[in-house]
């Protein structure tokens, strides 16, 4: 590996290490590839996926507002299944560009992050 793959998996373990999702407050975790965004609800208790929703079926406009519509989606399943909070799960990437652009997302969705 090289150090800049040994620095993604540090910085992804020393923040996943702070967060735990339960069936009430689900782990939102993301990936984030060159061309697509994905995301699930994680119960970390029952080691279920709860929803999941990707960037990939959207064709129009640019990544960070195609990033906002999937976390919007996401929100609104979450709320139909009767969830009102979840913990962001960054993983290794920064809180910038798409991934910032899903949380908001999820908050106008109303889901509380």
């Amino acid at each position: 590996m090289t150090i800049i793959q040994n620095a993604k998996i540090r910085r992804a373990r020393r923040v996943r290490a702070k967060i735990n999702g339960t069936a009430d407050k689900p782990r939102v975790s993301v990936f984030r590839s060159n061309k697509t965004l994905y995301a699930q609800a994680i119960d970390d208790v029952a080691r279920a996926t709860i929803a999941s929703v990707s960037t990939k079926d959207q064709s129009e406009g640019v990544k960070a507002a195609q990033s906002e519509v999937a976390g919007k989606k996401m929100g609104e399943a979450l709320k139909k299944k009767g969830i009102k909070k979840a913990v962001f799960d960054r993983g290794p990437y920064l809180y910038h560009g798409r991934v910032k652009a899903f949380v908001e997302g999820l908050r106008d969705a109303g889901l509380e992050i």
